[in-house]
């Protein structure tokens, strides 16, 4: 089969190699998957640049966790009338080498839940990541009906999805953008305010966004440089959920400022999260694909040829929406 992998950590035109492996087969509880698309996440870019020192020591890596396609063969132990249904897959590059930037994949059955007729490949290649980590940081601390959430760089991958996670499931959602058509975007996702966390003192904003009350819930996309104004417009008791801090990424905390706030600090990302979540969401991303419920954006579409191109991209940032890599 046709795949790109690397062998080497580095940057990407010194390290992926685009060429012709074996094709693998579907083990005991596993589906083999003839694969359409493949998303790029950062996570993707920077096992690449070696992020894990060891992540090579098995041989060569088959880049990205996330994508989607078609089911070929099943593996003992898996119903065979699962093969030619459309699926969408989640955690293929994680614990294990061979990821989704190829025509095959073989990976645990229920890692490719089924992609509804309504959503491409495209939109499936996204779901893993994005959708999930949004999911989590939304729901894992319960029920937000008629809660006001934060919802930090709302514009951003992760932070355009909680916007539409969080309005769905009946939260009043105050979004943070930099900028008009960011501002815009994220009220067209359904953010009942917006602030700008370029602003000084944003969080006073937020605050009388908010009619003068503090915030119930955060998902805070840069934890270590939002925090002092996170802590100035979240309630007592409030539940910051982060799965990310990149301009900070060791932050220090005011341990007792947030000891006597009773906060919740919950720390997301798609791979730790309790198996029972991981089904949660999986459900509920059927639900709104199925009744086309949610908007997405691809801002970039390349080629398998063109995977170097997918990861200069991420690591080059300065646009809004995900990197699709099409497999055929």
């Amino acid at each position: 089969m046709k795949a790109a992998w690397f062998e080497s950590f580095g940057k990407p035109a010194d390290s992926l190699i685009i060429g012709e492996i074996d094709t693998p087969t579907a083990g005991p509880g596993e589906v083999l998957v003839r694969m359409h698309t493949s998303g790029v996440n950062p996570s993707d870019t920077k096992k690449r640049d070696g992020a894990f020192p060891n992540l090579l020591d098995g041989g060569l890596v088959i880049p990205h966790s996330d994508g989607a396609g078609i089911i070929e063969a099943v593996g003992e132990g898996v119903d065979t009338g699962r093969i030619g249904e459309r699926v969408w897959l989640y955690q293929a590059q994680f614990g294990r080498r061979l990821g989704t930037a190829a025509q095959y994949v073989a990976i645990d059955a229920s890692r490719a839940p089924k992609l509804p007729e309504q959503a491409s490949f495209a939109v499936g290649a996204v779901l893993g990541i994005p959708v999930m980590t949004a999911h989590r940081c939304v729901f894992a601390d319960g029920d937000v009906k008629g809660q006001t959430i934060l919802v930090t760089g709302g514009a951003g991958r992760v932070g355009y999805y909680a916007i539409q996670w969080a309005k769905r499931a009946g939260a009043t959602v105050i979004a943070t953008a930099s900028n008009d058509a960011d501002k815009e975007l994220c009220l067209s996702l359904g953010a009942d305010h917006v602030v700008n966390h370029r602003s000084e003192n944003w969080s006073a904003d937020v605050v009388t966004a908010n009619g003068g009350d503090k915030i119930d819930r955060v998902v805070e996309v840069e934890f270590g440089q939002n925090l002092p104004e996170v802590l100035n417009c979240i309630r007592v008791g409030g539940v910051i959920a982060t799965y990310s801090s990149v301009v900070v990424p060791e932050p220090q905390l005011p341990f007792k400022h947030m000891m006597f706030m009773d906060l919740t600090l919950r720390l997301v990302i798609v791979y730790a999260m309790p198996e029972s979540a991981k089904q949660d969401a999986i459900a509920d991303i059927d639900a709104v694909l199925t009744n086309d419920e949610f908007s997405h954006r691809i801002a970039h579409e390349v080629s398998l040829d063109d995977i170097v191109k997918s990861h200069e991209l991420i690591e080059a940032g300065g646009f809004g929406g995900c990197v699709v890599v099409n497999i055929d």
